[in-house]
């Protein structure tokens, strides 16, 4: 079993604060590299996946995306096991480090027409690494966050590490609005692609520091967390948690990440609402997480409160989008969406602390990982490749929020089937 060796309940304020934000900025960081790619995709495919076919250079580049996807859950089972048997500061000091590598490769590995495939390789290979280092920090952050105080906090405090991926969005769309507006197209091609991964790279070794200085994490000798353990011990919390991954990891990719596209591509909107949208979606998630999250401690029960929500949502997600394809004006449009963001992506805290209360310390950073991982990966990642097919093949507009309304019943079921541990 492990322990705090400064622990946090009995030294509440610097201990505390430390842990928090050294979590906090890492996870933002991870998420904000993660997210800076998909927006860099179109000229990233010009100049690395070069081809006669534009189509062609994207549809490479949005591969070498999915890739990082791919790469997940084996980052959440390798930088999982460290943070379960080595503590959590070393899981989450390794994927800060491969990200920050990998971000750094990116702002400034040469393109093709200067050294050939070469270029091609690297790129991939700095995606893989994302891919690794993104799958290795959700379970050692949420531990981290978790262990840090007693059941009565622990949803608040864990509502954290998904209000920092709030951030993170709008941080990405800010950065991005901005160079698009202030830069020409011609600029943008040779240079200005690189700026977000340059600037993440700078907060990379801040991070980094933060969590090596952080409290740390000893062992008193209780149970070896084993790789294979895991899946043989546990396989209806691993099965039943990735079923609730399904509602939150669909609705970030559309609400937040596709639906920008959404509204210029097949809503024929103003570019400047779906600037509004990326951006403000992230301050939504920003604040309506850590609120609900401070909401679920005052119940016992970590489910009641996710039954709300997704019923909510599971109500309002056709109402919502009936009203934005059938001609709402653009503000209304804007809050119509903001409204469903807060509705949608508020629950980290309480789903999370559900999932690692069903796990004891030994095996819980790599079981978050690899439950979030999955899920990501199977039902998120690529719902906005799939959702954008899908109205292409039907042309039906609505059919975000029938791939929405699959994704919140499938979560649904996976809740009220997942066995919940007595907090540990």
């Amino acid at each position: 079993m492990q322990t705090t060796a400064t622990d946090p309940k009995r030294a509440p304020g610097a201990n505390l604060t430390r842990i928090i934000v050294a979590t906090v900025i890492g996870n933002g960081f991870i998420a904000y590299d993660f997210t800076v790619y998909s927006f860099s995709a179109v000229i990233i495919g010009k100049l690395f996946f070069p081809s006669h076919n534009p189509s062609a250079s994207l549809l490479l580049s949005l591969a070498t995306f999915g890739a990082g996807f791919v790469m997940r859950p084996v980052g959440a089972m390798i930088i999982g096991h460290i943070a379960d048997s080595r503590g959590r500061k070393a899981g989450l000091t390794a994927s800060l480090g491969l990200m920050t590598l990998s971000t750094w490769l990116i702002a400034c590995v040469p393109t093709y027409a200067s050294i050939g495939v070469a270029a091609t390789v690297l790129m991939v290979l700095a995606r893989l690494l994302q891919g690794l280092a993104s799958g290795g920090e959700i379970g050692p952050a949420s531990a981290s966050l978790m262990e840090s105080a007693g059941p009565a906090r622990r949803c608040s405090l864990v509502s954290w590490r998904g209000a920092s991926q709030g951030v993170a969005a709008f941080a990405a769309a800010l950065i991005g609005a901005g160079l698009t507006t202030t830069l020409s197209a011609a600029s943008m091609h040779d240079w200005g692609w690189r700026v977000p991964f340059v600037f993440g790279g700078f907060i990379g070794p801040v991070g980094w520091y933060l969590r090596r200085h952080m409290p740390g994490v000893a062992f008193d000798g209780g149970e070896r967390p084993r790789p294979a353990g895991l899946f043989a011990r546990y396989p209806r919390q691993i099965l039943y948690g990735i079923l609730m991954m399904a509602a939150p990891s669909v609705s970030i990719y559309i609400t937040v990440f596709y639906m920008p596209s959404y509204l210029i591509m097949t809503l024929h909107r103003p570019a400047a609402i779906s600037l509004l949208t990326a951006s403000f979606s992230g301050l939504v998630i920003l604040v309506a997480t850590p609120l609900l999250g401070h909401i679920a401690d005052r119940h016992a029960s970590r489910k009641p409160i996710q039954y709300v929500t997704l019923v909510s949502c599971l109500v309002v997600t056709y109402p919502a989008f009936l009203a934005l394809t059938h001609g709402v004006g653009d503000i209304a449009a804007l809050f119509i969406i903001l409204g469903y963001v807060a509705l949608a992506l508020n629950n980290a805290g309480a789903s999370s602390v559900l999932i690692m209360e069903a796990f004891p310390r030994a095996y819980r950073a790599a079981a978050m990982s690899v439950i979030y991982s999955f899920g990501v990966t199977i039902f998120g990642g690529f719902s906005p490749l799939i959702v954008a097919w899908l109205i292409g093949l039907t042309h039906d507009a609505m059919m975000p929020a029938w791939y929405l309304l699959g994704a919140i019943a499938t979560t649904l079921f996976g809740l009220y089937r997942f066995p919940a541990g007595a907090p540990a």
